[in-house]
């Protein structure tokens, strides 16, 4: 990013900036960005937020969250706050004498909140862009469902265009998951094998160590398949999956993610396995059971874990499943993609010890170490042909001066920048909560089936992808 333009100064107004996601992410991000001489000495941040308060409270709010950075001593000054109610329309006419010019309005607020406050937006003119670029910042989760989602576009795009919204989604800011297009469309020797002739199926994992914590009365109304698959893996999903776009625009970056998940057969429930934790161990530290975690309603059937398996019905693709999955209180934290490629014909090597062999594979590691290893099979040494699993490992901490990010500052870059890439459209979000639908409608009976913290998962997404004569990478 250091070779990157300077991004044209703008006014960052913040809805819920005295909240953690705004303190813990956005403004350390644009610490980072000041740093590295990215955006305009101008960039001011505007804070919104119904708390008694003044500027000088917003500046102390956020100094236990940056480091005492000369970035952050000069950004610190261009920080104002409005105190205001976000259902009030006084609050949107005091906003609208304050911005001038370019802005980028971050709601950082309960979902519910999405629609009204862009509309509320439009109706105080705050998003015509008649003296610099209106944008509006969306955080997940975008809708609970299919017909949410699409009421929810509806909302917004009655008001604004799809080019000045920018639908969020964190992950799509580490490094590896913006390397995958380089990785794939760069080298010749990985697009030309990239295809169901030599990929057997596809792993997405996102697996975490923590458990719900603090956030008892959000999660339990979202769930793990909610709160990841939609979005953040079929993000992954539609990167790995999309065709070569013609040029790196970012509409047809998008149109052609937007393909793959189009392309997605809605998963029914025999292929997919819900889990829920229970009492265990993690890190050598007691974990109790989530039914027993404070704001959690035990009557609910809220999933802390999903695994699903997912075909595309693509050219490219027919054939080769798509495992995903994702779960909390597990034993490791882990967020990888696995290509596992066919195997040879084995009677070349039928005693040379390769019938115990793993497949060769291709692992894009998301965190916690962000990094890519190919995985193949070499001879050991000898004057017997045996062959033994080898590793070629690449990390970027071991070759880039990655410095500490917290995910945001790609993405805000963008914002500023005006680059939709990284950015969902209507579409690719109406079309992850299709290829989900028939599992919210199921899952909304029955209870999950229990696994302990600290484990790997439920036995039933063990037997969901065993039934393919498969298995799952270890969490690691």
């Amino acid at each position: 990013m250091s070779n990157a333009p300077r991004a044209p100064a703008a006014t960052l107004v913040i809805f819920g900036a005295m909240g953690d996601l705004s303190k813990r992410l956005l403004v350390p991000a644009i610490v980072n960005l000041a740093e590295g001489g990215l955006i305009d000495d101008a960039t001011a941040i505007l804070g919104v937020s119904h708390h008694e308060g003044d500027d000088e409270a917003l500046r102390g709010a956020m100094d236990d969250f940056v480091e005492d950075k000369e970035g952050w001593k000069a950004l610190r000054t261009r920080i104002s706050y409005l105190k205001g109610d976000f259902e009030d329309a006084a609050t949107f006419q005091a906003l609208a004498d304050k911005v001038k010019g370019n802005a980028v309005f971050y709601l950082a607020t309960a979902p519910g909140f999405f629609g009204p406050v862009v509309e509320a937006l439009a109706d105080a003119g705050l998003m015509n862009e008649g003296d610099g670029f209106r944008r509006v910042v969306i955080e997940k989760p975008f809708g609970t469902d299919l017909p949410s989602a699409q009421a929810l576009n509806a909302q917004l795009l009655a008001r604004v265009d799809e080019q000045q919204i920018y639908r969020i989604d964190h992950f799509l800011g580490k490094e590896t998951v913006q390397n995958i297009m380089v990785t794939r469309f760069g080298n010749a020797l990985l697009e030309a094998v990239w295809n169901s002739r030599y990929i057997d199926h596809v792993q997405i994992t996102a697996a975490e160590t923590v458990t719900v914590g603090t956030r008892g009365k959000f999660y339990d109304a979202t769930g793990a398949l909610r709160d990841m698959v939609p979005n953040h893996l079929f993000q992954l999903l539609s990167l790995v999956g999309m065709e070569p776009p013609n040029s790196f625009d970012a509409d047809a970056i998008r149109t052609e993610k937007a393909k793959v998940i189009a392309a997605a057969k809605p998963v029914q429930p025999d292929r997919a396995a819900r889990g829920r934790y229970e009492a265990g161990t993690i890190a050598d530290k007691p974990v109790p059971a989530y039914v027993d975690e404070a704001d959690i309603d035990a009557e609910r059937h809220t999933e802390t874990y999903a695994a699903l398996k997912v075909e595309v019905e693509t050219w490219r693709w027919s054939g080769v499943p798509f495992y995903l999955r994702t779960g909390k209180g597990l034993e490791a934290r882990d967020t990888e993609i696995v290509i596992q490629f066919r195997d040879v014909p084995i009677a070349l090597f039928r005693e040379t010890g390769a019938a115990n062999r793993p497949p060769n594979r291709l692992v894009l590691q998301l965190q916690p170490n962000e990094g890519i290893s190919l995985d193949f099979v070499a001879k050991k040494p000898g004057p017997l042909t045996e062959i033994a699993p080898v590793s070629m490992d690449f990390h970027y901490a071991d070759h880039f001066a990655v410095g500490h990010q917290t995910g945001y500052e790609t993405l805000l870059y963008d914002v500023l920048t005006g680059d939709q890439t990284l950015f969902q459209r209507a579409d690719q979000i109406e079309g992850g909560w299709r290829v989900v639908q028939p599992l919210l409608d199921a899952w909304a009976e029955g209870e999950p089936e229990g696994y302990a913290a600290g484990g790997t998962g439920p036995a039933s997404a063990d037997e969901l992808i065993a039934r393919d004569g498969r298995q799952w990478n270890e969490i690691a």
